[in-house]
């Protein structure tokens, strides 16, 4: 595993996805975006726990060549637990299992024992109460504004009470944990999420699909910070 510092818990960061990305030419757009990218979020998708296929740990370690970033892979399959090894051995520094798929506390002891920072993730109609119970073993916590699988989708703010939530627990017992969102991510969202409590934002399309993806990672983010006092 490539050792890299996500930085202080809480800060705010920009995850450009790379789902929405040339799949073709991935190192290029990975390095084109490179100076407004705090970490590098990779969504992995195995086809059965999210209907569409993605990418796996030979496609990380590639990619590693053209970006010291920190890489946040978001592992959206139903048995997480049988590539964390792989993932970590491929240069990932932080991978993020759904709550849905069960074996939770397991899943978050492996990952930490490989030296991985631990995320858990929930889709938007996983009430809150279903990741409490671990908050206090997680590094971040990534809770789904879309449902998962495909990217360009709408954002959708009945998630936003969702983060609200979080954010007070997490503040409430001072927990170094980050608060992540993602889906449908753009200048328009961005500062929604952001009042409510995220302090982590992934966006693909918003970022890739734009002609000038550099330009539009750095407006995205101009528009997140607007609400940071």
């Amino acid at each position: 595993m490539t050792v890299i510092d996500a930085g202080p818990a809480g800060e705010f960061r920009l995850a450009p996805s790379i789902l929405s990305a040339d799949f073709g030419n991935l190192g290029h757009d990975v390095a084109l975006i490179d100076a407004e990218t705090d970490w590098l979020h990779v969504d992995v998708m195995d086809g059965h726990f999210v209907p569409n296929v993605s990418l796996g740990p030979p496609v990380v370690a590639s990619l590693r060549r053209y970006s010291s970033r920190f890489f946040d892979c978001h592992l959206m399959m139903s048995e997480p637990g049988r590539y964390l090894e792989a993932f970590a051995r491929s240069g990932a520094n932080g991978c993020t299992v759904h709550v849905e798929v069960g074996g939770t506390a397991g899943l978050i002891e492996e990952a930490h024992a490989l030296g991985l920072r631990v995320g858990l993730a929930a889709n938007p109609d996983t009430p809150f109460h279903a990741v409490a119970p671990f908050l206090g073993d997680i590094d971040l916590l990534l809770l789904m504004t879309v449902f998962p699988g495909f990217g360009g989708q709408s954002f959708m703010a009945e998630v936003m009470e969702k983060v609200e939530e979080a954010r007070r627990e997490i503040d409430r017992n001072a927990l170094l944990v980050d608060l992540e969102v993602d889906g449908g991510i753009d200048v328009a969202t961005a500062p929604i999420a952001v009042r409510a409590g995220a302090n982590v934002l992934v966006a693909g399309s918003a970022i890739f699909a734009r002609q000038d993806p550099l330009a539009a990672a750095a407006t995205l983010r101009a528009a997140a910070l607007s609400v940071v006092s």
